[in-house]
């Protein structure tokens, strides 16, 4: 039966059984596209990441003698649009059957889902055999509670994979090394140089270029130093297990001007786009820790596998447990515009500007840079949900809806109400102070909360908090912050609400 087989763009798993056996009556195929470069306004670094992993991954399979249709963005024939370069395909080859993968964001599944209905041949469905869980595992797992707590999914997912675990116990005797995880980096650990892959990727460059694609960020090299093959990808991996991990645990949360990756792994682009799986990566470390764990804590082998078994399988759950709704959610019912230092950099509050700088050089910001620095001040400036979550999924080259979007709607924003994150995570500059040197060459004082060289934060701060307590003053975690607030003198409140507000209606100028 003459078969075509779809692959998407974040679908480029070798290892997947599709594989396994070569027939010739199968045709395989991926499409750049207009419908994927245009839907949002991405970080140049992203469309070239993607565009060439996937050529890669189609030439692999040609190697290997697997019958592919590849359409490049200036192919003639490239219509721009899924559903109608498929049409085309099938017709072409006399298609008897169409075959694809569970997409993982919702408008491609819809998309999908809707092209299948339409058909008049037969079609298959597959699982993309990339992650721990199934798209419901997690709605199952929690049915009939009112939240979906992410630790009692962690521990689970511990016990159900037999990860770090002694019997029923956690291993080292507890479930979480949070706290071992939240160290200040003032250089008494030299940092190894990052793994840097010279894919040389000008003829993407030109082509976008000359497709007049809109992007965002720079890219000033001809070389592409993010991994675009499995066999990069297990480099990477092997480098974070002998230079990186051994210091990760206790810095994942650090920031530092001088230092763009700290011990971060950078593997989320591969594992995003599937090059290389979870399981594979959590199986590695683990062995690499058995071997040396002389050397390397509990701590920092917990922490790196939290952020994967617990954290992105359960981002993955929560959005197919709440999507569509929970695209337009907005709780708080923020609707500032997103201020234009987003997308320069240029603002005299350093933590932002070397944030964002720092993604729009590299298309990267960790964690912590995410959620405390761009996303708290978002957040903090009552930002509409749609923006913020339009400049996140533009921005980093691993951004893709599924987890993007609980990350930024639920974690970051709490536009969800509390679905994900038990309260909003806002902080004052202090914060930021405790986990960076930011602070310590910033224009503003990180002390001063009125002063016109006071943090903006230390008014954003107090000021949301009163401008939200109809919604969250009853939100049991954050009594103390409303206790703290009620002893505030009330002139006090009244100015810092006013320089509050001076910088929410004229973010320009900070």
């Amino acid at each position: 039966m003459k078969t075509l087989r779809l692959i998407l763009g974040d679908q480029l798993n070798s290892k997947h059984s599709w594989y396994k056996t070569n027939d010739k009556n199968v045709v395989y195929c991926l499409f750049e596209m207009r419908q994927e470069t245009d839907y949002v306004t991405h970080h140049i670094q992203k469309i070239i990441g993607f565009f060439a992993a996937m050529r890669a991954f189609s030439n692999h399979l040609k190697e290997n003698n697997f019958k592919v249709d590849y359409y490049k963005l200036d192919d003639k024939k490239n219509t721009q649009d899924l559903v109608e370069n498929l049409k085309q395909l099938i017709k072409k080859h006399e298609i008897e059957k169409f075959e694809y993968q569970l997409p993982d964001e919702y408008r491609v599944d819809q998309q999908l889902s809707e092209f299948c209905k339409s058909l008049d041949i037969e079609s298959e469905v597959f699982s993309t055999e990339h992650f721990y869980t199934e798209r419901n595992d997690l709605k199952d797992f929690f049915k009939g509670k009112k939240q979906y707590l992410m630790e009692n999914f962690y521990r689970d997912m511990r016990k159900k994979h037999d990860i770090l675990m002694a019997g029923n116990q956690p291993e080292g005797g507890k479930w979480n090394y949070d706290k071992s995880n939240r160290n200040k980096w003032k250089g008494e650990h030299k940092i190894p140089s990052y793994k840097y892959f010279k894919n040389d990727v000008s003829d993407i460059v030109e082509l976008i270029k000359n497709s007049d694609i809109k992007t965002i960020g720079n890219f000033d090299t001809k070389t592409f130093s993010y991994p675009i093959t499995r066999a990069q990808a297990l480099d990477q991996l092997k480098y974070f297990c002998e230079e990186l991990l051994i210091h990760f645990g206790d810095y994942q949360d650090a920031m530092h001007t001088n230092e763009v990756y700290l011990f971060h792994s950078r593997l989320s682009f591969a594992m995003n786009i599937k090059l290389i799986s979870a399981k594979n990566i959590v199986d590695t470390v683990l062995n690499y820790w058995r071997k040396h764990g002389d050397n390397i804590d509990i701590s920092q082998v917990e922490g790196f596998i939290r952020q994967i078994i617990g954290w992105r399988e359960y981002m993955r759950g929560m959005y197919w447990a709440l999507m569509p709704d929970y695209k337009t959610e907005n709780h708080l019912e923020n609707t500032n515009k997103l201020p234009e230092f987003y997308w320069t950099g240029n603002t005299k509050m350093n933590c932002l500007k070397n944030a964002i700088t720092n993604s729009l050089d590299n298309g990267y910001a960790h964690h912590i840079q995410r959620l405390m620095v761009t996303g708290n001040f978002a957040l903090l400036a009552q930002i509409k949900p749609d923006e913020v979550d339009a400049w996140y999924l533009g921005i980093y080259v691993d951004a893709l809806e599924w987890v993007q979007l609980p990350n930024t709607r639920g974690m970051s924003q709490f536009a969800d109400g509390g679905k994900i994150a038990t309260k909003p995570y806002v902080s004052s500059g202090s914060y930021i102070n405790k986990m960076s040197n930011y602070c310590d060459n910033c224009y503003y004082d990180k002390k001063e909360k009125l002063d016109k060289k006071a943090c903006p934060f230390n008014s954003l701060y107090w000021n949301f908090l009163d401008d939200k307590r109809s919604i969250l003053g009853n939100n049991r975690r954050m009594g103390m912050m409303y206790s703290l607030l009620d002893k505030m003198d009330k002139d006090q409140l009244v100015n810092i609400k006013k320089r509050a507000q001076s910088i929410k209606v004229n973010p320009y100028n900070i």
